[in-house]
């Protein structure tokens, strides 16, 4: 089988250090598999997004040397795909008139036993959960499990203001586009639950999973545009490459070992080991 990885950036703002990272890693575990690897444009958040961020991102991993195969996906470009998803899933999910402010970190299924909610209320539509067990074994983080609907609840996947939520959005572009490895941060590893259950009821396949650590600033956060970190620069751009790599627990030679990019993506490609990431590297 053919390994089909992809990078999905949020044009948010630009990328920055932990974007490159999980960039690195989910494009060297697809090219030294010898697969392909998939750039999507994940624009469905239209009220957070920048002007001109989906330039500038697709403009810096070329100057870093990354290559891409075939056209760039743009999830704007696919409503009528997720309403067809949508539409299958409608014994599966409810409208729900509840505002996030109206409970905590696990919805509490206030509508689900609604007989009737009044459709010309703003709304979203949520997906039914169970308490079954969610597992599945990821490439760094070993096996996770979640029960949904006690840790989680009942989930979004059409948001009250018309925009589709990313959980139901990744799923319907990662079966679309044949991905079957996914190599991403590890602040999205509590998500996959959530995204296995709508494969299963979407009857699509579950890719295979490896969650990155995070790189984080000074005070302990995450590195992402909402904490204001820096955008790669364009000048050092070995050095910011190899210390990705070494990040990523990769024992790559000083960036003034290789005199071009292209040396250092073979070096990196023909020596990389996803087995010596560690979970817990910060």
């Amino acid at each position: 089988m053919r390994i089909i990885g992809r990078f999905a950036p949020s044009p948010t703002g630009p990328l920055h250090f932990g974007s490159l990272v999980a960039a690195t890693a989910s494009y060297l575990a697809a090219r030294q598999a010898g697969g392909n690897w998939l750039l999507r444009i994940e624009d469905l958040d239209k009220p957070r997004e920048q002007p001109g961020a989906t330039d500038a991102i697709i403009q810096t991993l070329s100057d870093y040397g990354f290559a891409w195969d075939g056209d760039i996906l743009y999830q704007s470009q696919r409503l009528d795909a997720y309403h067809a998803a949508l539409a299958s899933l409608h014994e599966h999910t409810y409208p729900c008139t509840c505002s996030r402010k109206a409970f905590g970190s696990i919805y509490p299924g206030t509508c689900r036993q609604r007989p009737h909610t009044p459709l010309h209320q703003q709304h979203s539509i949520r997906v039914r959960t169970h308490n079954d067990p969610i597992c599945f074994t990821d490439a760094i983080q070993g096996k996770y499990c979640q029960r949904l609907e006690s840790e989680v609840g009942d989930f979004v996947i059409l948001r009250a203001d018309g925009w589709f939520a990313y959980q139901l959005a990744v799923v319907v572009d990662d079966a679309f586009q044949g991905i079957n490895q996914v190599v991403r941060g590890a602040d999205l590893l509590d998500n996959t639950p959530r995204q296995i259950l709508l494969q299963q009821l979407l009857g699509f396949p579950q890719p295979n999973y490896a969650h990155v650590p995070l790189v984080l600033n000074e005070h302990g956060q995450k590195l992402s545009k909402q904490n204001l970190a820096p955008a790669l620069g364009t000048s050092g751009r070995l050095q910011t490459l190899v210390s990705a790599l070494r990040f990523l627990g990769q024992t790559c030679p000083d960036a003034n070992e290789f005199t071009t990019l292209t040396s250092l993506w073979d070096w990196a490609i023909a020596h990389w080991d996803i087995s010596n990431i560690r979970q817990s590297q910060a």
